[in-house]
C-alpha cells in the first residue's frame, strides 16, 4: 500500500468529508468483537465555537484513551497506511496517533461511534497476530502486518469473517489520512495551494470561463 494508493484513497473518500461525518459508518453496532472496557467520556467539550487562538495540551479537554501500547499499534498502522517516501514523512510523525486519540476520546456523536470501532479493531489485529505468530500485531515483522492489513484492506473483498475488521481499518484509514492530509506537510505533498497568502489574485483564464460558458 504506497502512498499513491493513499492519496487515491482519501481523494475517493473527500466526497464524505469532514472526516467522512455522517452516513460513514453502517447503522447499528460497527465493532469487532466485544465492547471495549471503560465508558466513554462524559465531559462536555468545548462546544461549537472552540477557542481557536488558544493553546490546548493533551488531555486537557477530555481524558485521552489510548494506552502506551495502543498509541504504537496505531502509529504501526497509520505508517502502513501513509509511509514516508522521497516527498513527506510517515503519518505517525506528523502527529497522526494524537489526533486519531482525540478524536475517538472526544465526547461527540461521530467519537463516539468511532470509538469502540477502533478500540475493538486494535484487538482484533492483535488476536489475529497471536493466532499466527503468538506475538501482538506491532511486534510482528513488516511482511506479516501487510498481509494481515491486505486481508481487510477492502471491504467488497474481504471473507465474511473479516467483514468488521475491514470495516474498521477503512475508518481508521479514513482517520489517519484525514489527519495526514491536514497538516501542512500533508496539504504540501497533496501539492494544495490554498491557505497561502498570495500578492495578487488573477482572474480564471478567458479560455477557460469560455469553455465552461461563463462570462
Amino acid at each position: 500500500m504506497d502512498r499513491r494508493t493513499s492519496i487515491q484513497w482519501v481523494l475517493a473518500a473527500s466526497a464524505a468529508w469532514p472526516l467522512l461525518g455522517k452516513g460513514a459508518a453502517p447503522s447499528g453496532p460497527a465493532a469487532v468483537g466485544p465492547a471495549p472496557t471503560g465508558p466513554a467520556p462524559t465531559v462536555r467539550g468545548y462546544g461549537t465555537d472552540p477557542n481557536l487562538l488558544a493553546v490546548y495540551r493533551p488531555g486537557q479537554l477530555w481524558p485521552l484513551t489510548f494506552t502506551a501500547a495502543q498509541r504504537r499499534l496505531a502509529g504501526v498502522l497509520s505508517d502502513i497506511i501513509i509511509p514516508a517516501d522521497d516527498h513527506s514523512p510517515s503519518a505517525s510523525s506528523v502527529g497522526v496517533v494524537d489526533f486519531i486519540d482525540e478524536w475517538v476520546s472526544a465526547p461527540y456523536p461521530d467519537c463516539r461511534r468511532d470509538r469502540p470501532i477502533v478500540l475493538a479493531g486494535f484487538r482484533w489485529l492483535d488476536a489475529e497476530a497471536a493466532r499466527h505468530s503468538h506475538k501482538g500485531f506491532a511486534d510482528l515483522g513488516s511482511r506479516e502486518q501487510h498481509g494481515i492489513c491486505d486481508d481487510i484492506c477492502d471491504e467488497a473483498r474481504a471473507a465474511a469473517d473479516g467483514r468488521k475488521a475491514a470495516h474498521f481499518f477503512a475508518r481508521f484509514r479514513d482517520l489517519t489520512a484525514g489527519g495526514f492530509y491536514t497538516t501542512p506537510v500533508g496539504r504540501k505533498d497533496l501539492r494544495y495551494i490554498g491557505n497561502v497568502p498570495l500578492p495578487r489574485f488573477d482572474a480564471p483564464p478567458p479560455e477557460l470561463l469560455k469553455r465552461l460558458n461563463l462570462p
